[in-house]
């Protein structure tokens, strides 16, 4: 099932299952700006990442002594949520755990998605309940796709990336689908990064954030397309698209969790980047996104 949500400027869609963004339109241009999900490319939108970020070693981990299978990025993104509350402007989507997600995650939860439209900008909100009698363990993150708006006369290189505040970053390299953690260095994100298919040859960049308020954004000198990407308190976030396969879309990935290091012992009562909350509290996180028409 879809639902939407819209004001004078935005019309966004989201689905049900995974609590999805399908698109996200200029009401004025009708211009989309999320990455339509080609099957040959890379078959999502906008994903919700819970109860892990990326990869685990082998696709495992280990809990209180007991192993579990866990796929990349988690169950989020193919469980079907229930909307709890919408207005024209905003809606809630609520996943709790059930019989299958047992299986692979010992936790009782209420993971809640929030998206909120206000101007040209989509909030999306995560809030974490530990319903378990323990502590839970857990990662979330997003993983939107976003548009890149070629023509003719505009190719893939005319696009690049920047930051602010306009520091360098902490960038985490990755060995296969594993972090690097011993080859971390400082990156020039004080400066822009253009975009290239080349870019990605190495998978995702991840930068280490701290948890500081920061913004990436996709922007082109040739007009004044751009999205904005605020990052309120996330520690990582990941930039990515696919490769070798290729198209024009990139995303850009708040992250409160991280993959496997490879020198990870796959418990996940120690795996770095995760967190921590205690029985009956509520963690609350979440990220903004500004959307610009070249023609603004």
């Amino acid at each position: 099932m879809d639902y939407t949500i819209k004001n004078s400027i935005l019309q966004v869609t989201i689905a049900s299952k995974g609590a999805e963004v399908q698109s996200v339109k200029s009401s004025h241009s009708g211009y989309e700006y999320i990455w339509q999900a080609d099957p040959e490319v890379w078959n999502r939108h906008a994903p919700i990442l819970f109860p892990i970020v990326g990869r685990l070693k082998n696709d495992e981990y280990t809990y209180q002594g007991k192993t579990y299978h866990l796929n990349q990025h988690g169950f989020a993104r193919d469980q079907e949520f229930k909307v709890e509350q919408q207005t024209d402007e905003s809606i809630t989507l609520l996943l709790t755990d059930n019989e299958e997600t047992r299986k692979v995650y010992p936790f009782k939860f209420e993971l809640r998605v929030n998206y909120n439209l206000l101007n040209n900008l989509l909030e999306e909100n995560f809030s974490v309940v530990n319903k378990s009698d323990g502590e839970m363990i857990f990662g979330i993150g997003g993983h939107p796709g976003f548009n890149i708006p070629t023509t003719s006369e505009l190719t893939k290189e005319d696009f690049y990336f920047s930051t602010k505040p306009s520091r360098a970053r902490v960038r985490i390299p990755l060995k296969g689908a594993y972090l690097d953690w011993q080859n971390r260095s400082l990156a020039s994100t004080n400066s822009l990064i253009a975009l290239s298919d080349h870019l990605f040859k190495d998978d995702a960049l991840i930068f280490q954030l701290r948890g500081h308020e920061n913004q990436v954004s996709l922007r082109t000198d040739a007009n004044n397309f751009h999205v904005n990407v605020w990052l309120r308190d996330a520690p990582f976030v990941g930039v990515w698209s696919q490769y070798p396969k290729t198209a024009d879309y990139v995303c850009i990935e708040p992250w409160w969790g991280i993959a496997d290091r490879s020198d990870t012992n796959q418990k996940l009562e120690e795996k770095y980047g995760m967190n921590h909350l205690v029985a009956g509290e509520t963690f609350t996180a979440g990220f903004s996104m500004a959307f610009h028409d070249k023609d603004e």
